[in-house]
């Protein structure tokens, strides 16, 4: 095809006079051009354009076919595509001059092709357009990486404008160059009024000079972040910003900087209220325990450097309030709190702060006091605790237990401070409640470490830490042993020997009394079986049971269980009960009916101690009396407990009930007991609590007095 085309454009060439000057012209374009595509075109008249020459590239870019020489270009090429060529080589008829433009078409590949082509005319003698000669370049590559950089620049924009944040761009004096639309509603200021603005002056006394440093170091080429400035709003209200710098770095040389800029006032606000509520309590509005721990170590830390006075550290406890909230509810229980905690947070004259530890317990630090100052703040405390609470229009009266330690005497750091203060409130309400005891070495002498015995007791019945010593009950008619009570004895190797008075309500405060007991009953079941299979008398065991054993619900399913799993007698076996166990006489009735039920005998323990009425010795089937050792101490001196004594057995044989006196130490007091017709004694006359195996010792013996 080429070699048609140039015998043809040879041909045309001819019919000009200056040919030679023609062809110089049209080869020095060939050549000069020889990478691009080259066509030389006939005119022929409006929309007619034949094909006379095409290089090399040009043939294999436009996918020419080999038979369009001297063919029209809507011969060659799809309607569409000879219409929008011919528009272009139209223009260079009716114009006579250069035209351009670009187009795209689809490459031999399938891929798309752009190019730029130049439409050159050239005249004849008579300066007629001839010849047009077209040279077009591939732009293709320049094509995709125009659009390359527009989508790049697009995405950037896209970034920036829809952007959380407030973005400024900064010329290398501060002046505002563009800004997005954050910026506009987290400063307040419009698009005008930020445009070419300098950001120097949107910060305020210290914060502008920050920011200036800030900016400087910006521009040196360094990113930098900051979170303690406050950008100035419009209305004139100060937003806590966080600020980050980005050099804009062209050709290694810093030309401004990205402000990059987050309202942050929201964060800290609830930074701030997190930071309120892990130190406040939400009920009372007071400082918490975090916060008492964090204040002493702080107020201790600054009287070892200043040496000022003392610090005192009040525990308070509300006298009966659990009672009060059980009563009323727990709404009027967080009423009073919030009451009593309002009443002693506004006392004059003290440099101290209340805190709230949880339930009706409060702590106070009071700086700079002595003694004798403390004393008086007590007094204070008290005093507002004689006007009524007011609930529901009810007047309710409340007193308060306070224990106080003092630094430095008592303590140098903060744990062992709260700790002899709240030992110091301990006594407190030991001794009666409703008044206030400063530490002393004394109080926690013989309290032990009640954290340490607690871990330790937990895991008594595991490591077989737990034994059963058992104290006789004997006959006065006949001296004969017919009963024995079963005592819980714990020794540990850390502790050593652990008296019941410790551990006993201990158990009762952590509900580890349930499994103990249960403990107990397998303990005293599988030891009665020992003793049968040896041969020895089959005699009667009580059991104590403890308040909180005697209202759980599976008591008495268990107790079966056990005693069947053993095949004991139910009658060998009585539970003890005390007087304060019967509180809610419907329930207990009930389950003393059950335990009678399976066949077990009935004791009340410690009688005459407790506060029940005694309208429930009628009601209920009880078997035996226990008549407190308190009691039997002092029969022989004081006429008072004689006649109690004497009271409680004839009570008892009136009812029909059997006695058994304890704490019995000397013989004259046994020989008042029979004279009374008490039927049976334990004590220490006849036997200590003793193990099992002392205890076979004594079966089937008589005591002899």
């Amino acid at each position: 095809m080429m070699n048609n085309l140039n015998a043809r454009l040879k041909k045309e060439i001819g019919n000009f006079s200056n040919r030679e000057t023609i062809e110089k012209i049209i080869f020095d374009i060939v050549f000069k051009h020889v990478k691009d595509m080259l066509f030389i075109m006939k005119a022929e008249g409006k929309g007619q354009f034949r094909y006379l020459f095409a290089n090399k590239v040009g043939i294999e870019k436009a996918s020419l076919d080999a038979g369009c020489a001297g063919m029209l270009i809507q011969e060659v090429l799809p309607p569409e595509k000879a219409d929008e060529i011919i528009y272009y080589y139209n223009q260079v008829i009716e114009t006579g001059s250069i035209v351009s433009f670009k187009d795209n078409a689809a490459a031999m590949d399938g891929s798309t092709f752009f190019g730029e082509s130049i439409l050159t005319p050239v005249r004849d003698d008579s300066g007629e357009i001839q010849i047009i000669v077209s040279v077009t370049r591939d732009i293709t590559e320049t094509v995709h990486e125009k659009h390359a950089l527009i989508e790049s620049q697009e995405r950037f924009r896209s970034i920036i404008d829809h952007n959380m944040d407030s973005i400024f761009s900064l010329d290398l004096k501060g002046s505002i160059l563009s800004t997005n639309n954050s910026a506009y509603s987290t400063t307040g200021y419009t698009e005008k009024e930020l445009q070419d603005s300098e950001i120097f002056l949107y910060w305020k006394d210290s914060d502008r000079q920050n920011f200036n440093n800030l900016f400087e170091q910006s521009i040196k080429g360094k990113a930098l972040e900051s979170s303690e400035l406050a950008f100035t709003h419009k209305s004139g209200e100060k937003i806590q910003v966080h600020l980050r710098t980005i050099p804009i770095i062209i050709s290694e040389t810093v030309k401004g900087i990205y402000l990059i800029m987050r309202n942050i006032s929201s964060q800290l606000h609830n930074i701030e209220t997190i930071k309120y509520m892990a130190f406040h309590d939400q009920l009372t509005g007071l400082l918490n325990r975090p916060a008492l721990i964090r204040d002493l170590d702080e107020m201790i830390a600054a009287e070892r450097l200043q040496a000022k006075k003392e610090i005192a550290i009040l525990s308070i406890d509300l006298d009966r309030f659990k009672l009060l909230n059980d009563s009323l509810g727990h709404n009027m229980g967080d009423i009073l709190l919030r009451d009593f905690a309002n009443r002693i947070a506004g006392i004059p004259g003290y440099d101290y702060r209340v805190y709230r530890q949880g339930g009706d317990e409060f702590t106070i630090l009071i700086k700079n006091v002595n003694k004798a100052e403390t004393e008086e703040f007590a007094g204070i405390l008290f005093k507002l605790l004689k006007f009524p609470f007011v609930l529901n229009r009810q007047d309710y009266y409340i007193s308060s237990s306070i224990g106080i330690s003092m630094y430095p005497g008592d303590g140098f750091d903060s744990e062992s401070l709260i700790r002899k203060a709240d030992g110091a409130l301990r006594q407190v309400k030991e001794r009666g409640k409703s008044h206030y005891q400063f530490y002393s070495k004394e109080i926690l002498l013989h309290q032990p470490n009640i954290v340490v015995m607690e871990s330790n007791l937990r895991r008594a019945i595991d490591k077989r830490e737990l034994t059963l010593y058992y104290q006789p009950q004997v006959n006065l008619l006949t001296n004969e042993i017919e009963s024995l009570e079963a005592l819980l004895r714990w020794h540990n190797p850390t502790l050593g020997y652990v008296s019941p008075a410790e551990f006993i309500p201990l158990a009762e405060d952590t509900a580890l009394i349930v499994p103990i007991g249960e403990w107990v009953f397998e303990e005293v079941c599988r030891q009665m079986v020992e003793w049968d299979e040896k041969g020895l008398n089959e005699l009667k065991v009580a059991i104590n049971l403890s308040p909180k054993q005697f209202l759980q619900p599976q008591l008495v399913d268990k107790i079966k269980v056990t005693i069947e799993k053993y095949r004991i007698r139910p009658s060998r076996l009585e539970v003890e009960i005390t007087e304060g166990a019967i509180q809610d006489i419907s329930e207990s009735l009930t389950i003393v009916k059950r335990l009678k039920e399976i066949g077990l005998s009935i004791s009340v323990d410690d009688f005459g101690t407790g506060y029940s009425s005694l309208s429930y010795l009628k009601q209920f089937p009880l078997d035996t009396l226990k008549i407190d050792q308190s009691f039997v101490k002092e029969i022989l001196s004081d006429q008072k407990d004689a006649a109690i004594t004497t009271t409680i057995i004839h009570l008892a044989q009136s009812l029909g009930l059997e006695v058994i006196a304890e704490g019995v130490e000397l013989p004259e007091q046994a020989g008042f007991l029979k004279d009374a017709n008490c039927q049976k004694v334990q004590g220490f006359l006849y036997s200590r609590p003793l193990p099992p195996a002392e205890v076979e010792k004594l079966l089937n013996r008589t005591i002899a007095l």
